[in-house]
């Protein structure tokens, strides 16, 4: 296994960084599906379109985002097992893997579909807008499958080393995605039905890509259809390792959904300007949460060759490898921040409204690196429910109750963005304070 030897060997910065940087771009060609999806909308369609398409993204991410968590487990039990040299763990791990992500992607699709009209009328979609949103919903549904799929597929590539393949399937289905965006609107003139419709099927590509390649492989982390099957021991590690993973980023999605409600309430400029803004400050959150991930890899191989020190300083180096690389993002959003904005809406009080969202999450992400990097730290240990029960905590009592009740006093979206770094720093609190007392890099389980 020479991927283990990357890792475990050698000066440490330059590898996080050449793990971490086709792993942010990989999810940043990931988000350009919704970018495309909401420019085009917003350009060629109209406002009201736009916030169809914008108002589902807090709830998309939290059904995808269960799923995301648990394929972490995938992630660092591959890890373990290329530290540990376990040739018949790894095996294992990917075909169970694969059927997890088959399994949960189908369930979790019709799911989604039966209970899509209740959700949008529980985080309080606008009349005018919830007939175009639960269309868009209803179609993006149907490639929830493939979208598991394609994430668990990157999860063994992450867990073996490789985040450069993952970025390069991406990337042709990206390009898919943007041609078929611009097809069923200006040509075919469809609405949000022809912008979910590309989305699913660059989602298709990407995973069908992956899966050849994984097939085709002759590397350890081949599939072979013969042997897809569930292994329960691996299963159980994965999932007492992504459930909790998974718990956390629903959490937050939860959270997000809960604001989002607010959010909602404020009319279609708001909704507009929230999504136009979180599409390019969910950029430097990529950024950030790559370093997250490079820093559960490399715990985790380190972990698993018993090389404990070495985890320590994958620590540190993620946390000021993730401050130089996000804040630099953020400078350059922030100057060219307004511009960028128009390029989604054009509509003046859609860009200041998003402009003033910008500046309050930017300033909210100083915490979530702390928060992220924490997180993977003790991820990489297999030691997952600590930052799930933080987040869990943290971000949705803060989150809900200052929707239940500071936001119902002065409803604007200033006062609805202050939860964001509110929330973040409790949280980021926490997650240093449990890593201190806990001292993971001492203990060898």
């Amino acid at each position: 296994m020479n991927s283990s030897k990357s890792m475990t060997e050698g000066p440490l910065t330059m590898k996080i960084l050449r793990y971490a940087i086709p792993l942010a771009l990989t999810a940043i060609f990931q988000q350009l599906f919704n970018a495309a999806d909401i420019a085009i909308i917003g350009r060629y369609v109209g406002t009201d379109a736009m916030a169809a398409v914008g108002a589902n993204s807090p709830l998309i991410n939290l059904f995808v985002n269960l799923f995301v968590g648990i394929s972490l487990g995938t992630n660092v039990v591959i890890s373990h097992a290329v530290g540990s040299q376990n040739k018949d763990d790894l095996h294992k791990a990917v075909h169970t893997s694969i059927y997890i992500a088959l399994i949960g992607g189908i369930f979790m699709c019709i799911l989604g579909e039966l209970l899509a009209p209740i959700i949008l009328g529980l985080i309080s979609v606008p009349e005018n807008v919830f007939p175009l949103a639960l269309l868009y919903l209803r179609i993006y549904l149907l490639g929830i499958p493939v979208i598991f799929l394609y994430n668990f597929e990157s999860a063994i590539y992450r867990g073996y080393g490789n985040t450069k393949t993952p970025l390069i399937a991406l990337s042709f289905s990206g390009i898919i995605n943007v041609l078929l965006n611009l097809f069923c609107v200006l040509v075919i003139h469809m609405s949000v039905e022809g912008v979910a419709l590309a989305t699913a099927v660059s989602n298709l590509v990407s995973s069908s890509i992956l899966f050849i390649l994984l097939v085709k492989t002759p590397e350890e982390i081949r599939i072979k259809f013969s042997e897809l099957k569930i292994d329960s021991v691996i299963l159980k590690r994965i999932l007492n390792i992504g459930i909790p993973s998974g718990i956390q980023s629903s959490v937050f999605s939860f959270a997000n959904v809960v604001v989002q409600s607010a959010i909602n309430s404020l009319g279609a400029v708001v909704i507009a300007a929230s999504s136009a803004a979180l599409n390019l400050e969910i950029f430097a959150y990529f950024i950030m949460n790559a370093f997250g991930q490079a820093c559960t890899t490399f715990v985790g191989q380190n972990y698993g060759a018993g090389k404990l020190d070495r985890c320590k300083k994958t620590f540190t180096r993620s946390i000021l490898l993730s401050m130089v690389f996000t804040f630099s993002a953020i400078s350059i959003i922030l100057v060219f921040g307004k511009t960028l904005l128009a390029i989604f809406n054009n509509d003046p009080a859609v860009i200041e409204a998003g402009y003033l969202r910008l500046i309050i999450i930017f300033f909210a992400y100083f915490f979530s690196v702390w928060q992220e990097m924490g997180s993977g730290y003790l991820r990489g240990y297999g030691r997952s429910m600590v930052p799930a029960m933080i987040s869990m905590i943290g971000i949705v009592s803060t989150r809900v109750l200052w929707v239940l009740f500071i936001f119902p006093k002065s409803p604007s979206l200033l006062t609805i963005t202050l939860i964001y770094p509110i929330s973040l720093g409790l949280v980021s609190i926490a997650i240093m304070i449990a890593i201190y007392i806990i001292k993971p890099h001492q203990i060898r389980t």
